[in-house]
C-alpha cells in the first residue's frame, strides 16, 4: 500500500536545507509584511545544493496581491499574469522569488490550468523554507500534492512505458510548452538526478489522478498559448524585476552558452530590449 501523494510531499517540503536558504526566505517573507503566507524554495539550486555564485529560486505565497504591495500596479499585474518576479540579496546569496495568492496557487498547480508553469516546477522536489502559521502550511502542502499528479494526467498514459519514461516524457512536454533556456536533454535530467525520488511518488501520483474528470487539453494548445505567455511574462518581468534584462542574458548565457552582452540602450529601455532579444533567442536555439 503506497502512501497518499499528499503525504509524500509533506514529508518532502519539511526535509532540511542550508540554514541560509532558510533565512533568505525568511528575508523575502518580512519584505512583504503580514501579507505572506509560505516560501517554497525549488529549482537546480537545490538539486545540486550549489548556493554560492548562483541565483536561488523561490516561490512567495501571499494571502492577497493588494495587501503584498505598496504600489497598486504591482498587486494588478500580479493579478493580470501571475506570477510577478523580483531580485533578492541577502547574506551574499542572490536569488529571485516569484510571487503568487494562495489562491492562484492551488489552481495553477491543478488541471484546472493549461498553462504548465507552474504544476511543471512543483512536480519537482521542493522545500517549504517559511510558513506564517499551521494554515498556511497545509494550504501550500496541498496545493504541491496537485502538481505531479497534474503533470502525469495531462501527459497521458502510454501503453508498456515505464514509470521513469512517464516522468521524462512529461517534463519534455512542458519543456516544449514555454520558451526555456535550457539545453536539450535537461527534461531528462530533471528526473536522472533523483530517480528514487520519482519512482516513489509515481504509483501515488497516478493514483490520485484516478476519478478526474475532463479531457486534457491538447499539446499543441498548451505550446501555442504557453509561448505567446512566456512573451508577455518577459515583457512584463523588464518593469518588475529590476535589473531583468541582465539576469535575461545571463541565465540564457549560462544554460546556452551564448554570449550576449547587454548593451546601455537596453538598460535605460527595458521593454524594448526584451522584444529586441527574442527573435535572436529563437533563432540561437538559446530559447525553444
Amino acid at each position: 500500500m503506497h502512501p497518499p501523494i499528499e503525504a509524500l510531499v509533506a514529508e518532502e517540503l519539511t526535509l532540511a536545507v542550508d540554514p541560509r536558504v532558510s533565512a533568505l526566505a525568511e528575508a523575502i517573507a518580512a519584505r512583504h509584511g503580514a501579507a505572506s503566507r509560505a516560501v517554497l524554495f525549488y529549482g537546480s539550486c537545490l538539486r545540486t545544493s550549489q548556493l554560492d555564485g548562483l541565483m536561488l529560486d523561490f516561490y512567495l505565497i501571499v494571502g492577497d496581491y493588494r495587501s503584498a504591495y505598496d504600489r497598486r500596479w504591482l498587486a494588478r499585474a500580479n493579478a493580470l499574469v501571475p506570477p510577478n518576479v523580483f531580485p533578492f540579496e541577502h547574506d551574499g546569496l542572490a536569488a529571485k522569488y516569484a510571487v503568487l495568492s494562495e489562491a492562484d496557487f492551488h489552481r495553477l498547480n491543478g488541471p484546472e490550468t493549461r498553462s504548465v508553469s507552474i504544476w511543471a516546477r512543483f512536480a519537482q522536489p521542493a522545500r517549504l523554507v517559511w510558513a506564517s502559521d499551521d494554515a498556511a502550511r497545509r494550504r501550500a502542502t496541498a496545493a504541491v500534492a496537485r502538481a505531479a499528479p497534474t503533470l502525469l494526467d495531462a501527459a497521458g498514459k502510454v501503453a508498456g512505458e515505464a514509470p521513469l519514461d512517464w516522468w521524462r516524457r512529461a517534463f519534455f512536454l512542458t519543456y516544449s510548452a514555454e520558451l526555456r533556456a535550457e539545453r536539450a536533454g535537461k527534461s531528462g535530467s530533471v528526473v536522472d538526478s533523483d530517480r528514487d525520488r520519482y519512482r516513489r511518488f509515481f504509483d501515488p501520483a497516478v493514483a490520485a489522478i484516478e476519478g478526474r474528470a475532463g479531457k486534457s487539453a491538447s499539446w499543441r494548445r498548451r505550446r501555442i498559448e504557453g509561448k505567446a505567455l512566456s512573451v508577455v511574462r518577459l515583457a512584463k518581468a523588464s518593469a518588475t524585476f529590476a535589473g531583468g534584462v541582465d539576469y535575461i542574458a545571463w541565465k540564457i548565457n549560462r544554460h546556452a552558452g551564448t554570449q550576449i552582452v547587454i548593451k546601455p540602450w537596453q538598460r535605460r529601455h527595458p521593454l524594448l530590449a526584451a522584444i529586441s532579444l527574442l527573435p535572436r533567442l529563437l533563432r540561437s536555439g538559446a530559447v525553444r
